[in-house]
């Protein structure tokens, strides 16, 4: 058995060169295309905020089990929250958000509770690291009001962390458990790290670090 805190330590240092990468400012450039500009920002944020309250939209609508129902209805509703948000500074009033990123096309393919409570983790640890950029884009932006609502969206993530990791210790009953929650967990982070690579070979550009 484990605790969530601990859970959330070993997915951690088990994905550490991932997160780190997804973290950094090429993953910002990755997900605009290479234009990093406010108005590229705010639609790739846009993208996956809209994308985030789908997925777990219908994760709630499909769930049977009453803790796990309540954890995405309001991980969803939040997810709404940011998108409504993110869609009102943007400067086309007629935006549509694009293609599903392949994160979230990883989570909705989870159809038990244990492998979802484990694979929105491993979502809030990699969207945890692409929101500080975020940040750090509007601040360097001298935009501090917008840097200052994102730095919000950036709590509710601590807040969906631990609603996630409470959940993990209600449904995970075995070690079995335990580690079907961990596999899913490392497939969220390790899915979004793929396409962050394969995006920025495709334009050319190194996804590890320069040193």
């Amino acid at each position: 058995m484990t605790d969530p805190d601990a859970f959330v330590d070993t997915v951690s240092e088990d994905n550490q060169t991932a997160l780190s990468r997804l973290g950094s400012s090429k993953s910002l450039y990755a997900d605009t295309g290479g234009e990093i500009e406010t108005e590229p920002v705010l639609e790739a944020t846009a993208d996956a905020e809209y994308a985030a309250w789908q997925t777990f939209r219908e994760w709630a609508d499909d769930e049977t089990d009453d803790d796990a129902r309540a954890a995405f209805e309001t991980t969803a509703a939040e997810e709404q929250d940011h998108y409504e948000t993110v869609d009102g500074e943007l400067a086309d009033d007629g935006y549509e958000p694009g293609d599903v990123p392949a994160l979230h096309e990883y989570l909705r393919d989870q159809t038990d509770t244990v492998s979802r409570a484990g694979a929105l983790v491993g979502r809030i640890l990699a969207s945890q690291r692409s929101k500080d950029q975020v940040v750090g884009y509007f601040v360097g932006d001298a935009d501090p009001q917008t840097a200052s609502l994102f730095r919000g969206f950036g709590e509710d993530l601590d807040d969906q962390l631990e609603r996630a990791t409470a959940l993990l210790e209600t449904v995970c009953e075995s070690d079995a458990d335990w580690d079907r929650a961990k596999e899913a967990a490392t497939g969220s982070i390790q899915t979004a790290y793929d396409e962050y690579v394969e995006t920025l070979e495709g334009m050319g550009a190194n996804p590890k670090p320069v040193c």
